[in-house]
């Protein structure tokens, strides 16, 4: 994977991961009832942050062992950082709201952090396809190295 999108990745990651933790001081501050607020919402934002900024930086991480061309390696790079940013702001959204966006109805907040996660688990599907296929593309002896990760 190109350098560039590697470090486009890490980059978007840690910011993913620094407003994740900043989303927990709110979950505290439920925690202790010093701000009204369902619990289980804030430390789902405040997790979503972490991890899907983790995952950038892991996906990032393993970019030298894959196997794809430039196109893919974009679009790969791109389907995770918005997984990453569309899960943390629809967990923010729906934390301060206090929806749960499961489903397509109302209210507006409701609607709103459902579309983002919809787009959120189209994007990771994407991203999670490709970097499959850039993984088996990179095993010696594979169909998929024959293909070189066209």
């Amino acid at each position: 994977m190109e350098s560039r999108l590697r470090s486009k990745m890490i980059h978007h990651g840690a910011l993913v991961i620094l407003l994740g933790l900043l989303a927990g001081f709110p979950f505290a501050l439920v925690i202790t009832g010093d701000l009204a607020g369902s619990e289980r919402a804030w430390k789902m934002a405040h997790l979503e942050g972490v991890l899907n900024g983790l995952l950038l930086i892991a996906v990032a991480a393993a970019g030298g062992n894959l196997r794809l061309a430039p196109r893919r390696q974009a679009w790969m790079a791109g389907a995770f950082i918005v997984t990453a940013w569309g899960n943390l702001v629809a967990s923010v959204i729906a934390a301060i709201f206090e929806v749960r966006g499961l489903e397509p109805r109302g209210p507006t907040a409701n609607l709103v952090v459902y579309a983002i996660f919809m787009v959120a688990v189209i994007a990771v599907i994407i991203g999670l396809g490709l970097l499959a296929k850039g993984a088996l593309a990179a095993i010696p002896g594979t169909q998929g190295s024959r293909e070189a990760g066209a």
